[in-house]
């Protein structure tokens, strides 16, 4: 058993998961794996199960009834990984615009140089984005200035989904109080770390647009989020940080 476990959602991936379960596996670094599969009709969960008979002790899946959002397949995620007591728990996405090499990068941030919460962040030194239209590289950088402005927090990629938690901040997380189910959920999640004084710390790195396989990027998401940051922020005022939140 690894310290280390990454959370990948799965939604019709059949052309990336395969790949990227066999890149990870041989990553320098040992990591686990958990798939949360969305019943992909693809058959996705299908390409895990066999990789499951291969590597029964580093890869695992949690398989839902139906496409249920981005955020409650985290959650679900990091209920089991704390069940199974892993110290260093990752968000990443399936389509390779995550570098898996840059998982390496993102646990020394934590284990080695005292991170609570390590970010893989497209726009710490600068916008390092390929393969998306300009009107989304814009979108996504206006909505981290705008989730800035509104909570004041400090943090270049307030959207990122590529990151790595210590179990203490997601114990201290009240996980059942997440409201915002897609993107959002992001920002929700660095906004309640933050407040709760956890250290976090962006960690550079290239965000690659998927070759293979459908986004999952919608204008709904981003409705959520607009909506839901000014609705967190009021909500934080009703709160303890001192206590989970």
């Amino acid at each position: 058993m690894s310290d280390s476990i990454i959370i990948i959602p799965t939604y019709n991936e059949k052309e990336n998961i395969d790949r990227m379960i066999r890149t990870v596996l041989h990553l320098s670094k040992p990591f686990d794996i958990l798939i949360v599969d969305d019943n992909s009709p693809d058959g996705t969960a299908e390409i895990v199960r066999k990789l499951i008979k291969k590597h029964p002790d580093q890869l695992f899946m949690i398989e839902r009834k139906g496409k249920l959002g981005l955020g409650t397949a985290y959650l679900a995620g990091f209920r089991w990984a704390l069940e199974n007591k892993y110290p260093y728990i990752f968000e990443m996405d399936a389509d390779f615009s995550h570098n898996p090499e840059d998982l390496i990068r993102l646990y020394n941030a934590c284990a080695g140089d005292g991170a609570d919460l390590a970010i893989g962040s497209r726009y710490i030194s600068g916008i390092n984005v390929i393969n998306w239209p300009l009107k989304r590289v814009l979108m996504s950088y206006m909505a981290s200035k705008y989730v800035r402005m509104v909570t004041g927090m400090e943090i270049m990629d307030t959207t990122a989904g590529f990151k790595c938690y210590r179990n203490t901040v997601l114990d201290k997380i009240d996980l059942d109080r997440i409201k915002m189910k897609g993107y959002g959920f992001q920002i929700e999640m660095k906004f309640k770390t933050w407040r709760l004084g956890f250290n976090i710390v962006e960690v550079p790195i290239i965000f690659t647009d998927r070759k293979e396989g459908a986004s999952k990027m919608s204008g709904g998401i981003f409705g959520e989020a607009f909506k839901g940051v000014i609705k967190m922020k009021i909500g934080s005022y009703f709160t303890n940080p001192g206590k989970k939140i």
